[in-house]
């Protein structure tokens, strides 16, 4: 059974897999609303990273080696 996500602007389900280009967003316009309410500094992270939880660049490389490796695309358009 696929996952399936809601979308964070308008709550549409969108089901995780590649062909859903703007996940978890249902489409490129909710992405675009996203966006600038992060930019309008309407959204923000409620508290902040305990020095536990920070990244340190060794664990961002391995993120980015991760993703690079599974997720073919994952940072096209």
């Amino acid at each position: 059974m696929p996952t399936t996500v809601k979308c964070p602007t308008c709550q549409k389900e969108v089901i995780w897999q590649e062909s859903a280009k703007f996940r978890p967003f249902c489409s490129k316009r909710c992405q675009l609303i996203d966006l600038g309410e992060w930019s309008e500094e309407n959204h923000t992270i409620s508290t902040p990273l305990t020095p536990e939880q920070a990244f340190t660049p060794e664990s961002i490389e391995d993120i980015e080696a991760m993703l690079a490796a599974n997720q073919e695309g994952f940072f096209k358009d």
